[in-house]
């Protein structure tokens, strides 16, 4: 059996499933489909065409628009059938068209999205992503199986993200970029393939970074892509200690030498 909040407003035309979870102060317009395993929190709205199915949790306060699809099943040839998650947070925008799917069984089984985020029309989120908060996708981005991406990343329009690939913390990414390998915490990256072209020195800028720290990541930038060796052997040899007061140079540094199926994009890469 359902359990609707009396506050909640369901448009007459909508269908709702029995058993799903409809939280205090949920508008639901009309001709939208809410599946049997859905959880709506309060304040959840869905405009009229939109579907939520699956076992799909979606946070306070979050909108989906007009023939978005948020939970439907990965889009994965491992997937075995079984039953597997999609979580996410508050205040979360779906614009149009957007598609979310669930974890795949050969994944972590879950699909895990942050708070505050922007998706904006017919971007994807593949199977057993992990996005942080206050991120961006432009129109049309496109996000394969196991990407994580960090708080405060801006997607351009139409860029496509390699399975497994990691994007750093307030990274930005070009429209129509193709990202390969993973992207370095507040990295710029642009083209097909994708080349690191530097850093989001606005975005840290506006992020109220100072500017004494941004010198400091500027330096180790250059320790790291502009020295002769390898990216991570570079990360490597950097003495923790010189940065100790600046939290981003470390971002940087750790974020490299983390465990990951993808090289780093860098300035030479893919020339």
């Amino acid at each position: 059996m359902s359990t609707i909040a009396a506050s909640a407003r369901i448009h007459p035309t909508a269908v709702i499933e029995d058993g799903a979870v409809i939280g205090e102060n949920v508008v639901i317009g009309a001709l939208s489909y809410v599946g049997a395993k859905v959880t709506l929190h309060d304040d959840v709205q869905l405009h009229n065409h939109a579907v939520v199915s699956g076992l799909t949790v979606i946070g306070r306060g979050s909108v989906v628009h007009p023939m978005a699809v948020i939970g439907g099943t990965p889009q994965a040839v491992r997937h075995d059938g079984s039953e597997t998650t999609l979580e996410i947070g508050e205040r979360c925008i779906m614009r149009e068209g957007v598609t979310m799917n669930a974890g795949s069984s050969d994944g972590s089984s879950k699909t895990i999205i942050g708070n505050d985020n922007l998706f904006l029309a017919n971007s994807h989120v593949a199977h057993d992503c992990r996005l942080g908060s206050h991120i961006v996708l432009s129109n049309n981005v496109m996000l394969a199986g196991h990407v994580t991406i960090e708080d405060r990343a801006i997607l351009g329009g139409g860029c496509a993200v390699h399975q497994f690939t990691r994007i750093g913390r307030q990274a930005f990414i070009g429209g129509l970029s193709a990202v390969n390998y993973d992207v370095i915490p507040y990295g710029m990256l642009n083209g097909n393939p994708g080349i690191l072209g530097g850093l989001n020195v606005v975005g840290m800028t506006r992020a109220g970074i100072e500017r004494a720290d941004i010198h400091k990541v500027r330096r180790i930038y250059k320790q790291i892509f502009e020295a002769e060796g390898t990216i991570r052997g570079n990360a490597a040899a950097i003495d923790r200690n010189d940065y100790l007061d600046c939290p981003q140079a470390l971002e940087i540094i750790d974020f490299i030498g983390a465990d990951s199926d993808r090289a780093i994009s860098s300035p030479n890469r893919g020339k």
